[in-house]
C-alpha cells in the first residue's frame, strides 16, 4: 500500500490487508510526520486491491512538508529502517518516558499466553507477527497482526491513538525480535516498556537504555532476559 501526503507519495509498505486506516495513522505518528493524533483529520482511501493508496489528510492549520519524510527506498515488512538517511533520523520525537508501569514477574510471564490466545491470523497461517498492548495488571487493551512486525505495531498505535495519547503506563509485547525501530516507535508513542518473545538487537537495547525504557527479551514460559529498565519489574 502507498501512503501519500498532499498528493506526494511518502512510503510503500508491504503489509497484510486490514486495518489500513489504523496503519496509516500509526505510521504517521510513530514516524514523527505528525506529533499528535489531533493533527490528523482523516485517512482517505484513493485506491483498492493491488492499487491500494491512502491519503493522510491533516487537520486545519497543520502544515507538514512531505518532502522531509519521503523514503529513499520502499519500506518492506522485514526492515523498517531501510531507506532512512541515518540512524539519527529514526529518533523522531522519541523523548525519555516518565515513570511507567511496574510489572510483577507473574503478570509479565503470563502476557505471551494471553496474546497467543488472540492471534487469530497466526493460528490460521503460522507465519504472521503480532503486537499487543497491556495494562500493568496484564489486561490486554488491543492486538494487531501483520506480516511485518513494524506494521503490526503501527496498526496497534493507530487504533489506540483514537482513545488516548500518549500511550503511557502500558506494556508492549511483540511476537518476534525486538528491533531498533520497535523500540523507537514505542518511545514516540510514549510506551515505556517493551517486551518480545525473541531477542532484541543491540541498537534496540542501546536506545532503550538511552531513553530510560524497559526492554525485555526471550519472554517465554517462566523466564525472560532484562536488557534495560529492570527497576520496573517487581
Amino acid at each position: 500500500m502507498e501512503i501519500r501526503l498532499a498528493g506526494v507519495p511518502l512510503a510503500v509498505l508491504m503489509r497484510t490487508p486490514g486495518y489500513d486506516s489504523d496503519l496509516v495513522r500509526g505510521f504517521a505518528l510513530t514516524e514523527g510526520i505528525v506529533l499528535d493524533p489531533d493533527e490528523i483529520a482523516s485517512v482517505l482511501a484513493i485506491g483498492t486491491g493491488d492499487d491500494a493508496r491512502y491519503e493522510l489528510v491533516l487537520a486545519d492549520g497543520v502544515h507538514v512538508d512531505p518532502e522531509r519524510f519521503r523514503r529513499t527506498l520502499y519500506a518492506t515488512s522485514s526492515c523498517g529502517v531501510c531507506g532512512k538517511a541515518s540512524i539519527d533520523a529514526v529518533r523522531v520525537a522519541a523523548a525519555a518516558p516518565t515513570g511507567g508501569p511496574r510489572m510483577t514477574v507473574d503478570v509479565l510471564t503470563a502476557l505471551p499466553g494471553t496474546m497467543r490466545e488472540h492471534q487469530v491470523t497466526f493460528s490460521r497461517t503460522g507465519g504472521i507477527h503480532a503486537a499487543a498492548l497491556f495494562t500493568p495488571d496484564g489486561t490486554m487493551r488491543a492486538i494487531r497482526e501483520d506480516i511485518g512486525r513494524h506494521n503490526a505495531l503501527d496498526k496497534l498505535v493507530g487504533a489506540l491513538s483514537n482513545e488516548d495519547w500518549p500511550l503511557g503506563d502500558s506494556v508492549l509485547l511483540v511476537s518476534g525480535r525486538v528491533s531498533f525501530e520497535i523500540v523507537q516507535k514505542a518511545a514516540v508513542a510514549g510506551i515505556p516498556f517493551v517486551a518480545g518473545v525473541s531477542a532484541p538487537s543491540t541498537l534496540a537495547v542501546d536506545l532503550g537504555r538511552e531513553l530510560g525504557m524497559s526492554v525485555i527479551g526471550f519472554l517465554r514460559g517462566s523466564s525472560f532476559n532484562v536488557y534495560a529498565g529492570a527497576a520496573r519489574i517487581d
